[in-house]
């Protein structure tokens, strides 16, 4: 069993995914709350991202959420995907704002004039 990188490059974020896990699966170890995940199947699109660089296995997708063009230029469904080298991704499905949303660090100040 292999470890890879996978980056999202929405917001620098990046998680260990083995090859034998889909990017789904290790994108709900980045331990954020409220990641909306569906069918698991490839049917419902709610995992919609963009391979940016790297190779990765796939599984069939549903063509209502993914054509032909799509995944030609790497979109895929996150479920039905697993890297085989280190992956940078970008989110575009439903799961985009809790994923990609900022988390202020502990302690900081918010300042408003």
């Amino acid at each position: 069993m292999a470890l890879h990188t996978v980056t999202i490059e929405d917001d620098g974020s990046t998680y260990r995914c083995s090859d034998s896990q889909t990017l789904l699966e290790g994108m709900e170890n980045l331990g954020k709350k409220g990641i909306p995940v569906g069918c698991r199947g490839g049917g419902c699109g709610i995992c919609k991202v963009q391979v940016v660089s790297g190779t990765y296995s796939k599984r069939v997708m549903s063509r209502e959420h993914i054509s032909l063009d799509e995944e030609a230029h790497g979109c895929v469904l996150a479920c039905r995907v697993k890297p085989t080298s280190a992956v940078e991704l970008r989110v575009i499905g439903q799961m985009k704002k809790n994923v990609c949303r900022a988390v202020e660090p502990a302690g900081a100040l918010s300042l408003s004039t």
